[in-house]
């Protein structure tokens, strides 16, 4: 990985491909927009299939309808479990990474090289 980001010469753009700022804005998109959303889709499509299975009670459409819903819901779950890992994983990521860099930078002995004395 090059830190400056251009070949070596240390002054263009890091090569991350976010900021700490933007994982905390997809997280909170997550948060915010996908997970209530999907959870509202979810529940409108519930709704919607439960009154067609009342409409084709007695019929084998009704079974069909049932297994239908019961393999979205569990897709559904699915996807909600996912959203939320997502949105760990990016508010995780910033503090990983700092973590990393003082870790790192605590390795290093004092900022004191012998050479200050020559």
């Amino acid at each position: 990985m090059d830190p400056g980001g251009s070949g070596g010469s240390g002054g263009g753009k890091p090569d991350f491909a976010s900021t700490p700022a933007e994982k905390k804005s997809a997280a909170n998109t997550i948060e915010t927009e996908l997970e209530p959303n999907t959870k509202k889709a979810a529940e409108h499509a519930d709704d919607a299939t439960s009154t067609a299975q009342k409409g084709f009670e007695g019929w084998e459409t009704a079974a069909g309808l049932k297994t239908v819903a019961e393999t979205w819901d569990k897709q559904v779950k699915v996807l909600m479990g996912r959203l939320s890992a997502e949105k760990g994983a990016l508010r995780g990521a910033s503090g990983l990474f700092v973590q990393n860099d003082y870790g790192v930078g605590g390795s290093f002995p004092g900022s004191k090289s012998k050479l200050n004395g020559l």
